[in-house]
């Protein structure tokens, strides 16, 4: 993988502007923070780091890992909820995935088709051949 970075640009926190990958490609579907009896976690924070943890073991099946990512869409309920609780996800994250940045997009949201769900997140992976 190349991480796209203009030397004319500031380098972005938490993620990256693009990346260049060639490998097998791995999709995820939506990812909310459920267990596997689909028990929605209980708050916005709990529930990003089930997705986290859902999105990892889903990588693990793909004998692959958190620095395969190249791409992650965030679809949140509520831009206030994310804004407030960036930091605790930002620790979340680091713990999870480590120092790996793919390009991201937050995005909110009017609902989510779960009900409960607060957050969900899309994933495109890369494993190179």
């Amino acid at each position: 993988m190349r991480i796209l970075q203009p030397a004319t640009w500031p380098r972005p926190r938490g993620y990256s502007n693009g990346i260049v990958a060639r490998g097998e490609m791995i999709f995820l579907s939506g990812i909310i923070g459920w267990d596997e009896q689909e028990r929605v976690a209980q708050g916005f924070v709990a529930q990003f780091r089930q997705a986290m943890e859902n999105i990892l073991t889903l990588l693990a099946e793909a004998h692959s890992g958190p620095q395969h990512v190249v791409r992650m869409t965030w679809y949140v309920t509520s831009r206030e909820t994310y804004l407030q609780h960036a930091r605790e996800l930002g620790q979340i994250y680091r713990e999870l995935f480590g120092q790996s940045y793919p390009a991201m997009a937050v995005v909110q949201v009017v609902a989510l088709v779960e009900a409960a769900a607060e957050i969900e997140i899309e994933v495109t992976a890369v494993k190179p051949d």
